[in-house]
């Protein structure tokens, strides 16, 4: 088989560029880094040939067949962004995806990163003064309005936030807590855990389904620095329980001269329950209540970036900005500049721009007609090959939010003939923008709670690729 007649029909990398496959991936990616990846896939393909020339195994391919390869290589390898943290579709219905990077964020907050990322800022300088600030006073005056509290300060996350409360305020001391609040939050963190690191002791009181008053009563000692209570907000007790309310923890902290601290975890900012959903403690209930100091998730129900917010007494607050700790923990600028337009949104009384608020709430009919366009959509890219069907489903709200609901919604199944559902889900996260949807009764479920109406052509688009 002659050598140079087969290298003759490999395809130029400018010819490569003008096929419609790769025309459309330079909607995605960089023209350059594209020729890079042909140039790479033609020279795999140009040694194969090579080796099995030198073995006597070649076999003559037609020019078409060998453009296909290299196409097809390059396409693989382009499955793989030269970027490892990047965007996906959300197709499982679960809103606050902890893998899939939790809560997406408004527009407005998108805006505010960008004016702050390409320029220099006054993170830390008091322009009205002229002299040194403080970074969390681009967000307290707005925590304080919204929540009712006297003083407010972010790190980095909740976790966070509940070390450097009981690092400032308990290290070396006793903290009182229920031993049916002792939760594990994601990625086996424990409350216990995060409590020692402090240097806190732990003194469990009552039982894993009932605590009374005089539970907490009877372990307080001269070394008692705190009483605390963690809102359960990734699990229920149910039946036969009892937990002591705040208001009477407070009072019972005001008796012995010693704060009262609630950890609400997901934290959320608007009654959720004329949208049938589950009850959940406001951070403004807590703070009313008379709480010392309410810590919370910026990413979890709050619809913001990933952040640990303290609010409550500014005695104690001043304290804890104090700390040591503080530094290590404490909210970078980026951050810092989404929570602010998120928080804007609140304060405006526009909470219905922020996605996971949107979804959450979002009604009936506006998922049935997101439904019947992607299912109208994979329709056609499958033109007889399988079948897609709209059904009812539930949600969930994930995150550690919510704990149990099942939130009605509606999707679109799908399978396809000779081809398992495990496989087209494999395939999809493959594509150039994934998809990362849910298998039930072996179909291909895409719940349209966490699709938004961009997404749906999307989808469509990179089905047909995966197929």
């Amino acid at each position: 088989m002659d050598k140079n007649n087969i290298m003759r029909k490999l395809p130029k990398v400018a010819d490569l560029l003008e096929e419609t496959e790769i025309k459309d991936l330079m909607t995605i990616f960089n023209r350059n880094y594209l020729t890079d990846i042909l140039r790479e896939s033609l020279e795999t393909v140009r040694v194969k040939i090579m080796e099995k020339l030198e073995s006597g195994d070649a076999t003559d391919k037609s020019e078409n067949e060998l453009k296909d390869e290299v196409i097809s290589l390059a396409i693989n390898k382009l499955s793989f962004s030269p970027y490892s943290l990047r965007p996906v579709i959300n197709a499982t219905g679960v809103v606050l995806h902890t893998n899939l990077g939790r809560a997406p964020l408004p527009e407005e907050a998108m805006k505010r990163i960008e004016m702050v990322a390409k320029a220099y800022s006054n993170l830390e300088f008091d322009i009205g003064r002229g002299e040194r600030g403080e970074r969390y006073s681009h967000v307290r005056e707005l925590l304080c309005d919204i929540t009712g509290a006297e003083d407010a300060m972010v790190v980095n996350n909740n976790a966070a936030a509940v070390l450097l409360c009981l690092s400032s305020l308990a290290s070396g001391h006793e903290v009182v807590i229920s031993r049916g609040q002792l939760v594990e939050i994601g990625g086996s963190f424990r409350i216990p855990d995060v409590m020692a690191q402090s240097g806190a002791r732990l003194v469990e009181v009552g039982t894993t389904n009932k605590t009374h008053l005089k539970d907490y009563e009877m372990a307080i000692n001269e070394n008692t620095a705190l009483l605390l209570k963690v809102h359960t907000s990734n699990f229920k007790l149910v039946g036969f329980t009892s937990q002591v309310s705040n208001e009477e923890l407070i009072t019972l902290g005001a008796k012995h001269n010693l704060p009262v601290m609630e950890d609400l975890g997901s934290g959320v900012l608007v009654d959720l329950k004329p949208y049938s959903l589950p009850e959940e403690p406001t951070v403004q209930d807590s703070v009313k209540a008379g709480m010392d100091l309410v810590t919370f998730s910026g990413d979890k129900l709050l619809g913001g970036p990933q952040a640990g917010i303290i609010v409550g007494k500014k005695g104690y607050i001043s304290k804890i900005k104090r700390h040591p700790l503080t530094r290590a923990v404490r909210i970078d600028k980026l951050t810092l500049a989404a929570l602010e337009a998120v928080l804007r949104l609140y304060k405006d009384g526009l909470w219905q721009h922020i996605p996971v608020l949107a979804m959450l709430t979002e009604s009936k009919d506006a998922m049935e007609n997101r439904a019947r366009k992607l299912a109208e959509g994979l329709e056609g890219v499958l033109t007889g090959k399988g079948k897609v069907e709209i059904v009812d489903d539930v949600s969930q709200a994930g995150g550690g939010s919510l704990p149990g609901a099942e939130i009605p919604t509606r999707a679109v199944a799908v399978s396809v003939h000779d081809i398992s559902s495990g496989e087209l889900a494999e395939r999809l996260r493959k594509v150039p923008t994934p998809v990362i949807a849910r298998i039930k009764k072996d179909k291909l479920l895409f719940d349209v709670r966490t699709i938004t109406e961009k997404d749906v052509e999307k989808i469509v688009e990179m089905v047909g690729k995966a197929l």
